[in-house]
């Protein structure tokens, strides 16, 4: 029975099944490029395996940790867990790529027709060390999140851990798209048949090794593959005269020196004084190895294997020929009796590589000589890691960099890294994906931010867990961890007391640039219209702000104005800056145009209004056509301040009627009284989870929106799905035993009384019954008993509770300003419930 050594697509396989496999490799390869893999799948799954990573009592890491390398310590899982945790793999591709879903097909100017996007090269092939554990996983994940199928060799010598790490990652992707993505082999690379069936099919060729190993693989990648070599460099420490003689700066250098025994790339080999004086050199070698000589021993890994037979022959035939020439007043060696460590001291600059396990070199390099004596060296060099005054610094920085160094840090930090660092100065990710580009038609494409949605719908992880009221989401937002809560809002107010929202300022980005692309679905033109922001601006609410940031992605013109209340010097800046669209909350627009309707009526240059938290009823919308030559009235989006934008409209889009932003979330319709979906087309509660979010988890969240899903695809062609707002479950009032709906006392006011004005609804504990005031904005033909009487016909359930004496009903006209609103957004409170 042969022992499976390989993973193929979600089994493991022994050879022969392995070899038949790779016969048929491109095949395979056509077929998994055929299904999309967002990145968002990757991201989740990532994100729940580096959980199970960093929590030792979980069964994954009691799975992963039976195969480690001997010797090697279990905590080695934790690093890996938080290099694939959420925060860390979305800094990299922001980094990288500029975006978390660099393969959309998303406007590179939101103001041209052209679309440009990251896709993957194909088929990446990966020839993994033998000699870091972490590096052929890591190798697979950067490979995932550029979009590729992906095929690894493992050596013949190695555990299979990174075969069982892809197996629980693709585990946790219930789609099945990364398992079809990854496929992992053992075997050595005297095997010439199977590493030519590899890469011959490869698109992009991934080799970490010496030279040798790159030359070995290079002889299979076929013209016009890419050949990403990730080989063996030389790093380097550069200390000024201020430097050298600080104590605390040795020791950082140490550290440098001794972490992984010199293993790493980044590990300094040789150590460079900014001098010509050979003394010095000699007298910083001596002091650095006292330095050294009180450094513990290796432990862990490092200790059990210790350098190999070759290793050992290297470090002892180095250090003889230095102590050789000695002699000629050319070197002088410090090392420890066991050799367990030793610093060689060199008069002459050129870079020579160190037999590592603790082996330093110091010489002489003046700055002055610096480009010259590295750049010879330039296809070898790693990191610089310098120590001098800040001025130093930069100029050292500025040098190294010109005589090829890639990367510089401070002595003591060489072997730290950040997410999304480029590594041999390119990012991985880039070098994995295709900048890719599409011209369209600008008058047939004018409203389409994204080219995807027109070709297919996003696919996200399904929701799970609990489902979450304002309260559960509330408390998380106060212990949002420090480096995620960076932009801090409050709600209007308009359903209770306001609430806190926290964000990252790279969330708030991504839900920007979404809301962005649905303003541009509802037929908004960056290039020819002139904005007047009138949102409510400060106490930390955010409409105001987030449109600002939304125009300002968009590259369109903007009059920051806010609301504010001298009606009369906003309307005249609107005049005497050209401003043809509106942006703003229907009640406080509502007010302006009227106050001011005979100014802006013969101005006449209103085209557009893009409004947002509450809605224009279909009569008010007749009115800012009639009336004000507004020719485009539609949704500026539809959100919150928790979740950021929900959904937007499009121009086929009317009333209530939004797609879902499907890239951001997903969208479930449940029952009023049950938590369970409701029948097609039927009204129920609005649940979301947000999947675009770090920091703080908003899984099944009921906003507290009423909406119906419609069915069918939208005639303008996107795949998003679509919702009608039904109301809010605060508009549902519970009165004299009936459920009634502030929503249908505005349809029939509308529809049936001709009222063209804003209402509300007020509720209050009588000595009898209860009463219902319905407020209605004073208009030229408001007739309170006409409508009473609209309300009574068109209304079954209001009807019956007036029969029936356990209600009274009211209708009254008043001024619009005394309605009663929030104080923070203007919004008008649909229902004033003043019973309790």
């Amino acid at each position: 029975m042969s022992v499976h050594h390989h993973y193929w697509q979600g089994s493991f396989v022994g050879d022969e099944e392995a070899g038949r496999r790779l016969a048929g490799l491109p095949a395979v390869v056509e077929a998994a490029l055929a299904t999309e893999l967002d990145t968002e799948t990757v991201l989740a799954a990532c994100d729940a395996l580096s959980l199970a990573l960093c929590d030792a009592d979980h069964a994954v890491h009691g799975r992963l940790a039976a195969h480690l390398p001997e010797g090697e310590d279990p905590a080695v899982l934790a690093e890996l867990g938080a290099l694939l945790g959420r925060r860390e793999l979305t800094r990299k591709l922001r980094r990288e790529l500029g975006d978390t879903a660099p393969g959309r097909l998303n406007r590179a100017d939101p103001r041209e027709t052209v679309y440009e996007a990251w896709a993957p090269v194909g088929l990446v092939a990966h020839i993994a060390p033998g000699n870091a554990a972490t590096v052929a996983p890591l190798s697979i994940v950067e490979g995932l999140l550029a979009g590729n199928v992906n095929i690894l060799k493992t050596s013949s010598a190695d555990t299979l851990l990174t075969q069982h790490l892809m197996a629980e990652l693709a585990a946790l992707d219930p789609s099945g798209a990364l398992a079809a993505r990854i496929v992992v082999l053992r075997f050595p690379s005297s095997r010439q048949d199977w590493l030519r069936l590899m890469c011959a099919p490869a698109d992009a060729v991934a080799v970490w090794g010496g030279e040798g190993a790159v030359e070995g693989v290079a002889a299979h990648v076929p013209a016009g593959c890419r050949l990403v070599e990730w080989g063996h460099r030389i790093s380097f420490a550069y200390l000024t005269g201020d430097a050298w003689s600080d104590a605390v700066t040795l020791g950082a250098l140490a550290d440098d020196v001794c972490l992984h025994e010199q293993q790493a790339c980044s590990s300094p080999q040789v150590v460079y004084l900014d001098t010509e004086d050979e003394g010095e050199v000699f007298a910083f070698a001596e002091r650095f190895a006292a330095v050294l000589a009180a450094r513990p021993p290796a432990v862990g890994a490092a200790a059990t294997d210790g350098p190999d037979p070759a290793e050992a022959a290297e470090l002892t035939t180095t250090e003889l020929m230095a102590r050789l020439e000695e002699h000629l007043g050319l070197t002088r060696v410090f090392a420890a009796p066991d050799g367990s460590w030793r610093v060689m001291a060199d008069t002459r600059s050129p870079l020579t590589a160190s037999p590592l396990h603790r082996s330093v070199w110091v010489k002489p390099l003046p700055r002055k000589r610096m480009i010259a004596t590295l750049r010879p060296m330039r296809r070898y060099l790693q990191t610089a890691g310098l120590a001098g005054s800040r001025t130093d610094i930069a100029e050292l920085s500025r040098t190294a960099l010109a005589a090829g160094v890639t990367r510089v840090t401070p002595v003591g930090a060489m072997l730290e890294s950040y997410a999304g660092e480029p590594h041999d100065g390119v990012y991985a990710l880039q070098r994995y994906s295709r900048r890719v580009a599409v011209q369209t038609d600008p008058a047939l494409f004018a409203t389409t931010a994204c080219l995807d949605d027109l070709a297919r719908p996003v696919v996200l992880p399904p929701p799970s867990g609990p489902l979450l009221g304002k309260e559960d989401v509330q408390e998380p937002a106060r212990r949002v961890a420090r480096a995620d809560a960076e932009l801090f809002f409050r709600s209007g107010g308009s359903t209770g007391a306001p609430a806190l929202s926290v964000f990252s300022y790279d969330d708030y980005d991504t839900q920007m640039h979404a809301a962005a692309r649905g303003l541009l679905a509802a037929g908004y033109d960056p290039v020819g219209d002139r904005t007047a922001n009138l949102f409510y601006c400060g106490a930390m609410y955010g409409s105001f702000i987030s449109f600002f940031s939304v125009l300002e992605r968009l590259g369109g013109v903007q009059l920051p104005l806010s609301a504010g209340p001298d009606h009369r010097a906003t309307a005249q800046a609107l005049i005497d800056h050209g401003a043809d669209t509106l942006f703003g909350m229907p009640s406080y627009l509502w007010q302006l145009l009227h106050a001011e309707k005979d100014a802006l009526r013969a101005y006449g240059g209103l085209r557009k209004v893009f409004y947002g938290g509450e809605h224009f009823t279909p009569e008010q919308q007749r009115t800012l056509k009639d009336t004000f030559g507004v020719e485009v009235i539609r949704s500026i989006t539809y959100g919150s301040t928790d979740l950021g934008p929900l959904g937007y409209q499009c121009t086929e889009s009317t009333g209530g009627v939004h797609h879902l932003h499907a890239d951001l979330h997903t969208m479930e319709i449940l029952d009023l009284a049950e938590d369970r979906p409701v029948a097609p087309g039927e009204t129920g509660r609005l649940v979301f989870t947000t999947h675009a979010r770090r920091g703080q988890q908003l899984g099944r969240y009921v906003i507290g929106d009423l909406g119906r899903e419609i069915p069918g695809r939208c005639p303008c062609g996107r795949h998003a799905p679509r919702f009608e707002l039904r109301g809010r479950t605060g508009d549902v009032m519970r009165v004299a035993t009936y459920f009634l709906n502030h929503r249908r006392f505005l349809d029939l006011a509308g529809e049936n009384g001709g009222h063209r004005g804003e209402l509300q609804v007020r509720l209050d504990a009588a000595d009898a019954r209860e009463r219902l005031t319905v407020r209605v904005e004073r208009t030229g033909a408001t007739d309170p008993e006409r409508l009473r009487e609209v309300f009574l016909a068109g209304y079954p359930e209001l009807r019956s509770a007036v029969a029936e004496r356990l209600l009274d009903l009211v209708v009254e006209a008043v001024d619009g300003a005394s309605l009663d609103r929030s104080p923070t957004s203007g919004k008008l409170l649909a229902v004033v419930d003043a019973r309790r």
